[in-house]
C-alpha cells in the first residue's frame, strides 16, 4: 500500500511548550508580515498536553513575549507563588530549613506561578490552531526522511501491524510529511532526536549530556491542608551521599498538591528504585502532613535533560532543528524548563520565517539560529547556570551544594571558571556486588503505593497487539551480562513496571511489559550497555496525563 504525501513550508515534531511556541510564532510572523505559511504540527500523545508531565514552577517570560495578553486570553496561569521553602532532610525524621539569603538567587520563585505545565500546552495548542496551525494529534513522527544529507521530512507511523510486525486487515501505512524545514521538539531525549544528532555529530565538542528522572503525583487534600501558591523544595534524605537529586511539593488551585522527585541518573547502586525512594520521602515528616487524609489521583514519570549549557548539541543542521528538550535547554539551576523551551521555540521560528519568506526552497542549515541563540536571554541565562551540575557530579550534593551558593549567590553565575562532567550516565553503574540490595518494605496503599496501581493512575494504554516499541540490540544480554553482575537494574530503575525477571522452572525469563510504558525514556537512558533503544508505539499510545 503506497504512503500518502503531504507537503508543509514548516512541520513541527512535538506538541510541548517549545514546539507549540515555535509553531505560534511562525503563523505570527506570516500574518504580521502577510505572507502565508503552511504549517503542520505532530503530537504523538492522544490529544496535546496529554504526555506533558513537569512540575511545574512557571516562569511567564516567553510567555508574556509570544502573548502579551496571555491573562486576559485565559492562559491557565493563575495561582502566584505566595510562599517559598526550602528543606534539607537529614534523616527519615530530622530536617533543616535553609534561611532565604542561603538559596540562591536562581531558586527563588517570587513572580512565578505554580501550573499544569499540561493544561498550559492544551492552552497554546488552541492558539496555534486559531492561528492556523494544522495540528495532528495521535500521530507520532516515527522516521526521518534523510535525502542528500538533508532532513526532508518525516514519516509518521504505521497503524494496525500485529506483535510479530505483520499488517493487519486494519493496516494503514504511515504518512509521508515533507516541508522545507523540521523543527524537532519531542522533549527529552527524543528517539528522531537521538538519530539526528548520531548523523550529523551535533554533540561533537560538548559534554555528554546528563539526565535525571521525574516522578509525580498529583492530590486532592482537605481544603483546611491547602496552601495556594506555597512552593517547597528540597534535597537529602532518602538519597544516599553519593545519588544527587532532589524534590518538590507545590500548592496548586482546586485543593491539589503536585509532589515529586528528581533522581539524577548518574547514581552507581544498581539495587537503588527511584520510584521506591519517592514512595519513603512521601512519608517523612516534612511531606506527609501536606498528603495526610487527601487522595491520590495521578501519577506520572519522566526523564528530563539536565546537563545544561556544556551538553547542549549543536541545534541547526541542514533541513531544520533541535529545540527544547530535545536540544537540552532546561535550567536546572532554576529546575525550570518550560520558559527555555519556549523561547528556543520562538528563537527558530525567527530563524526559520525569514528564509521561507525570501522563498528559499528548504534545506539548507539555518545557520542565523546559533546567532540569535547565543545574542538571547536564554543564552544568558543557560551560561550562568552553566557549573550547577557539573558541581554536583563532581563534588557530591554538599560540597558541589556550596560550590553552586557560592557561584551563584557571590559571583552570580560569572565566576571565571568553567566545570566539565564528561562520564555518561549509563556509565556511572556499580557491580551488584558492591552494595546490598534496598528492602523498601510493603506499600500503605494510604501513603505509598506500588508501581501497578501508580501505572493505573496514569491512563497508560497501549494497543496490546502491536510490535513492542522497545528494542533489544542484543535480546540475550540482559540475562546473560546485566543480571548476573549488575543484578539486572532495568526492574528497577523503570517506575513503571516494565522490565521484569520472573523464573520459570528455575530458569530466569526476561519479560517486557511494553503495555505499562510511561514514555519517561529512562531506559533508554540508564541502560548501561545502551542496548535499549525507544521507539513510539502506534498511534495515540502511553499516557493521558490530566493537569499535569
Amino acid at each position: 500500500m503506497q504512503r500518502e504525501t503531504m507537503e508543509f513550508d514548516v512541520v513541527v515534531v512535538g506538541g510541548g511548550p517549545a514546539g507549540l511556541s515555535a509553531a505560534c510564532r511562525l503563523m505570527q510572523l506570516a500574518q504580521e508580515n502577510g505572507t502565508e505559511l503552511e504549517v503542520c504540527l505532530l503530537e504523538k500523545g492522544s490529544e496535546v498536553g496529554s504526555h506533558i508531565l513537569s512540575g511545574a514552577v512557571f516562569d511567564t517570560r516567553a510567555l508574556t513575549e509570544l502573548f502579551p495578553n496571555w491573562q486576559s486570553s485565559g492562559a491557565p496561569v493563575d495561582t502566584a507563588v505566595t510562599e517559598d521553602r526550602m528543606y534539607l532532610l537529614r534523616d527519615e525524621q530530622k530536617s533543616i530549613k535553609f534561611p532565604s539569603f542561603m538559596i540562591p538567587p536562581s531558586m527563588h520563585n517570587q513572580g512565578n506561578y505554580v501550573i499544569s505545565m499540561g493544561n498550559l500546552c492544551r492552552w497554546l495548542g488552541e492558539q496555534a490552531e486559531a492561528l492556523g496551525v494544522n495540528l495532528f494529534p495521535g500521530f507520532p513522527a516515527a522516521q526521518l526522511i534523510l535525502e542528500d544529507g538533508c532532513v526532508r521530512g518525516v514519516i509518521t507511523g504505521d497503524m494496525g501491524r500485529d506483535a510479530t510486525g505483520g499488517e493487519k486487515d486494519s493496516f494503514e501505512p504511515g504518512m509521508e510529511l515533507r516541508a522545507k524545514y523540521v523543527l524537532f521538539a519531542e522533549g527529552c531525549r527524543g528517539h528522531l532526536g537521538k538519530q539526528l544528532i548520531k548523523e550529523f555529530n551535533l554533540d561533537a565538542g560538548c559534554d555528554p549530556q546528563h539526565y535525571g528522572i521525574g516522578i509525580k503525583e498529583l492530590w486532592e487534600i482537605p481544603k483546611e491542608q491547602h496552601h495556594p501558591g506555597l512552593v517547597v523544595h528540597g534535597s537529602g534524605w532518602p538519597l544516599d551521599k553519593d545519588t544527587s537529586g532532589g524534590w518538590f511539593l507545590y500548592h496548586m488551585d482546586a485543593c491539589q498538591v503536585a509532589v515529586g522527585l528528581i533522581v539524577d541518573l548518574n547514581y552507581a547502586n544498581p539495587y537503588l528504585s527511584p520510584f521506591d525512594e519517592f514512595q519513603r520521602l512521601k512519608l517523612h515528616p516534612r511531606l506527609r502532613p501536606h498528603l495526610e487524609g487527601g487522595k491520590r489521583i495521578t501519577y506520572g514519570a519522566r526523564a528530563m535533560t539536565k546537563g545544561g549549557l556544556n551538553c547542549l548539541p549543536k541545534m541547526s543542521f541542514p533541513g531544520g532543528l533541535l529545540i527544547g528538550c530535545d536540544a537540552g535547554t532546561l535550567n536546572f539551576a532554576k529546575i525550570k524548563g518550560g520558559h527555555t523551551a519556549m523561547k528556543s521555540g520562538m528563537l527558530a521560528a525567527e530563524a526559520v520565517y525569514p528564509t521561507l519568506a525570501n522563498g528559499d526552497p528548504g534545506g539548507s542549515t539555518v545557520e542565523q539560529y546559533d546567532d540569535l541563540f547565543r545574542n538571547s536571554w536564554l543564552y544568558t541565562e543557560l551560561y550562568s547556570s552553566r557549573n550547577f551540575g557539573p558541581a554536583l557530579h563532581k563534588f557530591g550534593p554538599l560540597l558541589g551544594g556550596s560550590f553552586n551558593w557560592i557561584e551563584q549567590v557571590i559571583f552570580r553565575g560569572k565566576l571565571p571558571l568553567t566545570l566539565h562532567d564528561t562520564r555518561s550516565d549509563h556509565e556511572c553503574l556499580r557491580p551488584a556486588s558492591e552494595y546490598t540490595p534496598i528492602d523498601y518494605g510493603r506499600p500503605d496503599n494510604k501513603i505509598t503505593f506500588d508501581k501497578l496501581s501508580s501505572v493505573y493512575l496514569s491512563n497508560t494504554n497501549h494497543e496490546e497487539n502491536q510490535p513492542c516499541h522497545l528494542k533489544l540490540k542484543d535480546p540475550e544480554l540482559p540475562l546473560r551480562d546485566n543480571l548476573p553482575r549488575y543484578a539486572e537494574p532495568a526492574q528497577r530503575y523503570c517506575p513503571a513496571g516494565v522490565y521484569e525477571v520472573l523464573e520459570e522452572s528455575g530458569t530466569p525469563q526476561f519479560q517486557i511489559n511494553s503495555q505499562n510504558c510511561v514514555h519517561c525514556k529512562t531506559c533508554d537512558i540508564k541502560d548501561l550497555t545502551q542496548n535499549i533503544d525507544w521507539a513510539v508505539p502506534e498511534g495515540a499510545g502511553g499516557p493521558n496525563y490530566p493537569n499535569m
